[in-house]
């Protein structure tokens, strides 16, 4: 065998055994990944209430473009509530206008730069109000926001935590993936309900008068979705594994490799 085709057949052993560490790991990669993708907006507010404001606003940079990051919609950690939904959610925690109102940054005219225009009316929906809402982080009163909203805390908490309890040998051994129509109707149609019910009230559509979802839904719906995204996505993903395993096994066996 020429020096050539040695190094090409040793290239394509790492290859292949790389491969199926990956097969053999993979959930444990995920879990790992998921893992940190879910904690790090925790980790924000923490170094905000720690004074470590420069590393906080980068992890809120970070995930900026996943997130509307409306502090109406989100969890506060450290302050006075743990939610400050708008006026119009019914809910019985106070409501998010009360607490910024007085806030240079959610003035009408905006005296720090606004990204999308003076904010105007906190009451109405338009693009200033968004834009404050979004980049206001929080203060001493009313703690600071996580990184994500509260719908996508809940979805990627459900789908580490489904994805924990799936890593256990028996469930991993025999948990089929979840049936689509029961996916659709626990893991779809709650948060589609939910989240376009309120979105087809704002402009500019209209076709209610707006409203905004309770705290407690959008954690809920959250974590339907999360959970029965683990139970469709990780079996699939063990089932492809789990032939390409073999597949790559039968290779190397074949090649005379242990």
């Amino acid at each position: 065998m020429s020096q050539n085709n040695r190094t090409s057949r040793s290239t394509a052993v790492r290859l292949n055994r790389a491969i199926l560490w990956l097969t053999r790991h993979w959930l444990r990669i995920a879990l790992t990944f998921i893992g940190i993708y879910a904690s790090l907006p925790i980790v924000a507010p923490t170094l905000m209430r720690l004074g470590a404001t420069g590393p906080a606003n980068v992890l809120y940079t970070l995930y900026s473009p996943f997130c509307h990051q409306f502090g109406f919609r989100s969890i506060f950690l450290f302050g006075e509530q743990p939610f400050y939904p708008r006026y119009n959610t019914g809910s019985d925690l106070q409501p998010f206008e009360s607490y910024v109102q007085n806030l240079p940054q959610f003035a009408p005219d905006r005296v720090l730069p606004p990204p999308f225009g003076p904010v105007g009316d906190i009451y109405a929906f338009n693009p200033g109000y968004q834009g404050a809402a979004r980049e206001f982080v929080g203060n001493a009163q009313m703690g600071y926001k996580t990184a994500l909203c509260a719908r996508d805390m809940g979805i990627y908490w459900a789908l580490f935590i489904g994805g924990l309890v799936y890593s256990h040998p028996i469930i991993r051994r025999r948990l089929r993936p979840v049936p689509i129509w029961l996916y659709a109707l626990l893991g779809l149609l709650p948060i589609g309900l939910d989240g376009f019910s309120q979105l087809l009230g704002y402009p500019p559509f209209n076709l209610w008068p707006p409203r905004e979802t309770l705290p407690v839904f959008r954690v809920i719906t959250g974590l339907l979705f999360g959970l029965m995204n683990a139970w469709l996505g990780f079996p699939y993903l063990e089932l492809s594994m789990r032939d390409t395993q073999d597949q790559i096994e039968n290779k190397l066996t074949r090649a005379g490799v242990q």
